[in-house]
C-alpha cells in the first residue's frame, strides 16, 4: 500500500532512540524527508547514521516550550516546511501524590504537555494554510489507565490528550488531522533498563503474551500520517497488546 508520504516533510521529536526512532524509520521507509531531534549530539548523529536516507539531525531539548518551538522551526528551515509532526518526549520522574512536591509539577507539565502545545503552535498554522497536515502525538496508555507510581506523567499526558482532541476539532476542516498513540510496554532500551534487561515478566502481564515491537509502533505512526488516514482525527489509540482493561 502506498501511504502517499513520498516527499512529505516530517519532524519527529525525541527520535535518537526508542519509539521516536521507530517512527522516524517508518516515515523514511515511506519516502518522507525527516528531521529528528535529541539532546546529545553524539547519540543523535549515531541515530541519523543508522537511519540513513533523507534525515536531518537537530540538537534540541523539547522538555521546554522554547526548546520544542526551536525544534519545529529548525525542522522547517531544514526541510522547507513540516507536513507531519510527531510529538514525543521522555517521561518525568516517578512518584505518588504523597511523595511528589507541588513544585515538581511545573517541569513535568512543560515536558509532556506544554512541549506538545508549543510544537503544534509552531507547525499547525502552516499546515492549515496548505490544506494538509498530520499531527501524531506519542503519549502513554496511562492516559487511560493511570499508573499509581507515575502521577506526574499521568497528569501531564492526560492534559496533552485533552489539548490534542480540542485541536483536532478546530483544524479538521482545514485538512489537518490530529491523533495520539498511547503505547504500552515496548521493547525499547528504556524498558530494558527499568527491568534489568529481562522482559519476560513484563510480557507475562500482557494479554498478547509479548511486549510490543517498536517497528510495529512506527508503522502505526506512518499510517496515521498517510493519505489513507485522512478521515481519522481526534483519536487516542492504545497500542498495548490488550494491557489496558477498560472498555474505552
Amino acid at each position: 500500500m502506498d501511504l502517499g508520504l513520498s516527499g512529505r516533510r516530517a519532524a519527529v521529536a525525541a527520535a535518537s532512540n526508542g519509539l521516536g526512532f521507530a517512527a522516524a524509520r517508518a516515515l523514511l521507509a515511506e519516502g518522507a524527508r525527516v528531521a529528528i531531534c535529541g539532546r546529545d549530539r553524539d547519540r543523535l548523529d549515531a541515530a541519523a547514521a543508522k537511519l540513513g536516507g533523507d534525515v536531518h539531525p537537530i540538537v534540541a531539548d523539547v522538555g521546554t516550550p522554547e526548546g520544542a518551538t526551536a525544534f519545529v522551526q529548525a525542522s522547517q528551515d531544514a526541510l522547507g516546511g513540516v507536513d507531519v509532526l510527531v510529538t514525543n518526549a521522555g517521561g518525568p520522574p516517578p512518584g505518588t501524590f504523597a511523595s511528589t512536591p507541588v513544585d515538581a509539577y511545573g517541569s513535568a507539565l512543560d515536558l509532556n504537555l506544554m512541549s506538545v502545545v508549543a510544537m503544534c503552535k509552531a507547525a499547525v498554522p502552516a499546515m492549515q494554510e496548505r490544506g494538509w497536515g498530520r499531527v501524531v502525538a506519542i503519549t502513554s496508555v496511562t492516559v487511560r489507565q493511570p499508573n499509581p507510581a507515575l502521577i506526574l506523567s499521568n497528569t501531564a499526558r492526560a492534559g496533552a490528550t485533552g489539548f490534542l482532541k480540542t485541536l483536532a476539532l478546530e483544524v479538521a476542516r482545514d485538512g489537518v488531522t490530529v491523533n495520539s498513540l498511547l503505547p504500552g510496554s515496548h521493547a525499547t532500551d528504556r524498558l530494558r533498563q527499568v527491568r534489568g534487561g529481562d522482559l519476560e515478566q513484563v510480557a507475562a502481564a500482557i494479554p498478547a503474551g509479548r511486549v510490543g515491537d517498536p517497528a510495529d509502533f512506527g508503522a502505526l505512526v506512518a499510517f496515521l500520517a498517510s493519505d489513507q488516514a485522512k478521515f481519522v482525527t481526534g483519536s487516542a489509540l492504545a497500542v498495548d497488546g490488550g494491557e489496558h482493561g477498560g472498555l474505552l
